[in-house]
């Protein structure tokens, strides 16, 4: 994989940049010459990063407000005069059995992960629209790429996440703005620690991960690499893609994989 290009001076916004893949990318980012503007819940989180000096400004945006987000978004185009990069990043997981699920549940992941980033999404395209020129990433999963069985309404809202990217794309084309959706396998962030479990062991859930997660600086690297080409899906590490591809050529594999997932997490429900 060829180096990452420099992205000197461009102006930079970070959704959940607090922690996680958002603070690798803005630690990233500022190590490559760009000005880097990160939100989150958490106000401490994202002034640490100020501190750090791997972000120019630190905000507190919950992003399922959308008046919130706007105002946040408009404000940094009004005065910095533009917004180069938009990475929609804030995001959440709940694992269980969809029986043991409520409503609850579903409206606070698709909030978070499909309206936030519908929020941020709509306000940035207004402005990169107006400017002719602009990138918005949208931080995906492979769960919006393939089922994600006893994470239904995370795979549900990562699915939407995509089709919204790539359709955007498609629109953005000759406005000169450029979408994409990341949509890598298990990346080493705060969302393994923050996920609720529901009805089941969380430690013996996690023992079941198939893969290693992926460090959180090398997955920025990933993902600007993939920014910098103007991919359309930036999927990673090789067994993400590879399991991308099988799905779409032999999907009743994954199925049999996935029956085999749910069977694990039934054998352990209502244990904890």
């Amino acid at each position: 994989m060829s180096a990452v290009p420099p992205f000197n001076g461009q102006l930079a916004i970070i959704t959940g940049g607090g922690s996680g893949i958002g603070a690798a990318l803005a630690a990233a980012l500022s190590a490559r010459g760009a000005r880097v503007v990160v939100c989150d819940i958490d106000a401490a989180r994202a002034q640490a990063l100020v501190g750090r000096g791997e972000a120019i400004e630190g905000v507190r945006v919950d992003v399922t407000d959308a008046a919130a987000v706007s105002a946040f978004v408009d404000d940094i185009a009004t005065r910095h005069g533009r917004i180069d990069l938009f990475f929609n990043n804030a995001g959440i997981s709940v694992t269980g059995d969809a029986r043991d699920l409520g409503l609850e549940h579903w409206r606070r992941v698709i909030d978070v992960n499909l309206m936030g980033v519908v929020h941020g999404t709509h306000a940035a395209y207004r402005i990169m629209t107006r400017q002719g020129s602009g990138h918005i990433v949208n931080i995906a999963s492979l769960a919006g790429l393939i089922p994600f069985p006893t994470n239904a309404p995370y795979a549900t809202s990562k699915h939407a996440v995509v089709g919204l990217s790539v359709s955007l794309r498609e629109e953005g084309a000759a406005l000169g703005v450029k979408v994409s959706a990341v949509c890598p396998g298990f990346i080493e962030s705060n969302i393994f620690r923050d996920t609720p479990f529901i009805n089941v062991p969380r430690d013996e859930i996690l023992k079941g991960v198939p893969f290693k997660p992926m460090d959180t600086d090398l997955a920025a690297t990933r993902i600007l690499h993939g920014v910098a080409r103007n991919q359309a899906i930036i999927s990673f590490p090789g067994y993400a893609r590879f399991i991308w591809r099988l799905y779409r050529l032999w999907p009743g594999l994954i199925a049999l994989l996935n029956r085999r997932l749910v069977r694990d997490l039934r054998r352990v429900r209502g244990s904890t």
